[in-house]
Parts: C-alpha cells; structure tokens; sequence
C-alpha cells in the first residue's frame, strides 16, 4: 500500500479519499524540519499547505519521496529544481480555490475603495466621523490584473460585473483568450500608467520578486490603488510604504505579505492599508476543494502512474495512463538498449513517433525514452530529470511526429548520435501490447527484449553462428532465443541472443576474441 504523509493540516476530506482509494495517510502537522525528515522514511508522497519548506535538504533525507503535492497553487515553499533533480514529481491543485481567492480580492478592493475596515473600527469606538471616511466608486474604473491565468480571469469576470474596465498583462494570454474575457491585453509599463486599481495575480519567481518596486510605482497613475492577494515578494513593501506616505498611491490592499506570519510589519498602522492574515483561500469549500484535488492526484499517480497538475514534468490523464503504459515500456527499452550500446559521449538523441502513437500524447514517452538512455550512462536518472540532465549535459533532444504510411501500425524510432557515430533503434507493439525490437542501426531484425540479452555486431562470415553457440555452451549459458539480421550479404550482421542468465565477463572475453567479431555487449533490461 502506497504511503502519504501530510506536513500541514488539511481537510479532512483529503484523508477520506486517501483512505478510499487505498493509500495510507498520516497528517502531523507543525515538525520542525528533522522531525519531518525522520518521518518522510518509507513515505512515498508528501502533502504540503504554505507552512512546510520543501527544501533541497529536505528532498535529500528523502529518498523514498516520489511526488510532493501542494495543496494550493503557489509554490514557492517548495524548490523545484532540488526536486525535479531528484526525480520527484511535483503537483499543485491551480484550480481548487481560484473563485475563493478571487472573490476575496473583490471584497479587498470594495474594502479599499470604501475603507470599510477603518470605518468600522472607528464606529465601534464610539464615532461617527462620515466624512472622515469619503470613499471612491469601482464603476468606470479601470483595473488593472497582472497576471490572467486561472484568479486573475476570475477577477477580470467579477470587476466586470461592477462594470469596472478591465486591462490585463500576461505573457501568456494570446489575443484570442482577451477577447473572450472580454479584457484588453496590454504592456506593463501601459497596465501602471492607465489603471486606477492593481490588482497582483502571478506567482513569485526571480523574475517577479519585487515586480512592483519604486520604479514600478513611480510609473503607476498617481492616486492609484494597490491589491496583492497572490504572493508577498511581488510587492517591496519599503518602497509602498514611501509612496503612499508621499501621496503618489492612495493606499494598498495586502492579504500576503514578505514575511510570514506577519506579525509586525512598517506597513501595520497605516490609515491607507487594508490587511488580512493570507486568507485568500480561507473558505470550507475552498479547503475541501484542494485537499480532496491534491489527494486524488497523489493517489492516481501513486497507483496508476497518472499525472495532473504537475510542475516539472508532462501531464498523464487517468484516461491515457493504461493506454500509454506499453508505450511507456517500448520507450524506454529502446533508450536503454540505445543507452548500453553508448560508448562516447552522447550529443543527440532524435525520437521519431510514426502510425498510432504519433497521435498520443508524446511528451511522456520521449522522457522515458531519455530515462532509459541516460540510465546506463549516470545514476540516479528518471522521466522527471531525465529531461533537465539532457539539457543540463547539453544533450540535443528533438521530437518528430510523423504523418506518412509505415510498415508497421505503430513504430518508434530513437536515433542517438555521439562523438564517433549514429546509431539507430526502433520498435514496435505487437498485438497492441507487446514490445518488439525491429531494428538496429537500419537493420531489420524482430525480438523481444528480455531480462538478459547478449548484443553482438560482426561481419556477415559463415561459420560465426557456430563458434558463438559453441562458446556459450561451453560456459553452460542456456540460449532461449536467437535472432539474426544483416544490411547485406556479407556485410555488417547482427545477433540477439535471450539467455536465462546474465553473461559471466570472462565469457563475453571468449566471444569477442572469435573471428570477425566487432562488438559484443551484454543487455540487461
């Protein structure tokens, strides 16, 4: 049974459907990070909320970890790269509490434009200061969302239901999806300088850290309002607190901030700020939504090898996940075998996808297929680093789908090039399930692939298939199956031999000491 241990409290929704779909959970939130270390021995998945740093060290005292789930969208508490380097997958659930973070950014934009919380504290103590509290009307304005993926088009939806004039950047968000929206897409620098109302949807990286900084605010339309119920590093909060001292924003609305839990900050005091505790998905929906989402990813994963929501690797649907399987096997036995033949080093691997397959979703296959290329040649390789050690090893990967008659219903080609030369494998499914080689270095040649299997390239000379045969009987290697091809009469030839066990070294030394022998390799797969 597959074993989930959850680091922050969740709904328990989320248990309930571990529990029913057979995994085992145990949540013990609040350990610190030995603790946790210590209990992740043996789990193969990890549920977190915003509350666990999931970090390289962590990933590290975890070797049996093989998905990290965050319940939520942002993952910025969870280090990406240190996991996509182990071969661990990573998931979130982006759509669990979009309307419940959008809806909250609404309420923090009314609360802005009206200062309802600083009037209600003044009313309840005892004032009545109307005037004090003169607000302005949403209707007409123009508001800005940074950031139009999943919240911010909800956002987009809602403000225009208050008849407020949306403008949007993203990168993104093609024309297309803007006109659907019913938003115009535009610049930054355009977004800062025309919008009455910013409102902050993207997720913090490098690149977004301190997206609105003095100089972003310096470009803003003076008087404008701020509204951050995304990620507390996308805003500096020195250079806030500056610009509404000084008059150039008229206030900002933060339900995330920098530090967390923000239990002091130079923005707490403020007339002009509305501040809330990061609630933005603070709702039972919301939190049944994503406990019982990420749960069901986890578990589809962990028992059935399907993908969703996935960071750092192609997405797998429950639907795909049988179909794709023999796919799955035929891919990677050919990068294995492709990979154990590798002598020099590798500078491009080709995956060509011809007949049936070429229609199936093919970005899993091509990074199995370089899980079992890469394999033979370093440790520690799977299909979620496989395609970062490539790049990382400047490796050339390319994928090719072919629209063309094949002699086969279904083919994939995996074409590796080295230093020294090119070399070429290609496989088939017989009876829609069964991997079958077919060829070798554009040598026709049918055979399965087996646990152990001995790979000989010669010169197509008589009496070679009887020297061969008589060396492995000698050393008592029991031959299951013999598969013979060639490019031409004599030519270069090639067997494949099945044996039952592998092949001691001091036999394969007698086999390439026969005559017109020019490589010999003992397969494992």
């Amino acid at each position: 049974m597959p074993k989930v241990f959850i680091s922050d409290k969740l709904s328990p929704r989320g248990l309930e459907v571990f529990a029913e779909r057979g995994v085992e959970a145990e949540m013990r939130p609040g350990l610190d990070a030995v603790a946790l270390a210590a209990a992740l021995t043996g789990a193969d998945g990890l549920v977190v909320r915003s509350g666990t740093q999931v970090t390289a060290e962590l990933l590290a005292a975890a070797p049996d970890i093989k998905v990290v789930g965050r319940a939520g969208i942002g993952i910025d508490n969870v280090d990406l790269a240190a996991a996509t380097a182990h071969g661990i997958v990573v998931m979130n659930t982006p759509y669990g509490n979009s309307v419940t973070t959008a809806e909250h950014t609404i309420s923090m934009l009314m609360a802005l434009a009206r200062q309802i919380p600083q009037a209600d504290r003044s009313t309840q103590a005892g004032e009545w200061a109307k005037s004090r509290f003169m607000g302005v009307e949403l209707c007409q304005k123009v508001l800005g969302v940074v950031g139009c993926g999943n919240i911010g088009a909800i956002v987009a939806s809602l403000a225009q239901g208050l008849r407020m004039r949306v403008i949007a950047n993203d990168p993104y968000l093609s024309p297309e999806h803007a006109q659907e929206l019913g938003v115009e897409k535009v610049e930054f620098d355009e977004l800062l300088a025309r919008a009455d109302f910013v409102s902050l949807h993207t997720p913090l990286t490098d690149q977004t850290r301190h997206l609105i900084d003095a100089d972003a605010i310096a470009r803003m339309k003076p008087g404008a309002r701020l509204v951050n119920c995304a990620r507390g590093g996308l805003v500096d909060e020195a250079a806030l607190k500056t610009a509404i001292e000084g008059g150039q924003l008229a206030g900002a609305a933060l339900d995330v901030f920098e530090i967390e839990p923000a239990t002091d900050s130079s923005l707490f005091g403020m007339d002009s700020i509305v501040a809330t505790p990061h609630l933005g998905a603070a709702t039972a929906e919301a939190q049944e939504n994503v406990a019982e989402q990420i749960a069901e990813q986890i578990s589809e994963f962990l028992l059935t090898g399907a993908v969703s929501n996935a960071l750092n690797m192609p997405s797998v649907s429950a639907e795909e996940a049988p179909r794709l399987k023999p796919y799955l096997q035929l891919a990677k036995h050919l990068g294995s075998f492709a990979g154990q033949l590798t002598e020099r080093g590798l500078r491009e691997a080709r995956i060509e996808y011809e007949g049936h397959v070429a229609g199936l979703n093919t970005k899993p296959l091509t990074a199995i297929c370089l899980e079992g290329l890469l394999s033979p040649l370093m440790e520690s390789v799977n299909m979620v680093n496989a395609p970062v050690v490539a790049r990382e090893r400047n490796i050339d990967v390319s994928e090719v789908r072919h629209d063309r008659p094949s002699d086969y219903q279904t083919l994939i080609r995996l074409t590796v090039v080295t230093e020294r030369q090119e070399r070429t494998v290609a496989g088939t499914l017989f009876a829609g399930s069964r991997p079958r080689l077919v060829e070798v270095k554009g040598i026709p040649i049918e055979a399965e692939l087996s646990p152990h299997m001995l790979y000989v390239t010669n010169e197509d000379k008589p009496g070679l298939i009887g020297s061969l045969g008589q060396v492995l009987g000698e050393a008592r290697v029991n031959i299951a199956t013999f598969h013979l091809g060639r490019a031409a009469p004599g030519g270069d030839a090639i067997a494949l031999i099945q044996v039952d066990d592998p092949v001691p070294d001091a036999v394969l030394k007698r086999v390439r000491a026969l005559p017109h022998i020019i490589q010999v390799k003992a397969l494992h797969f």
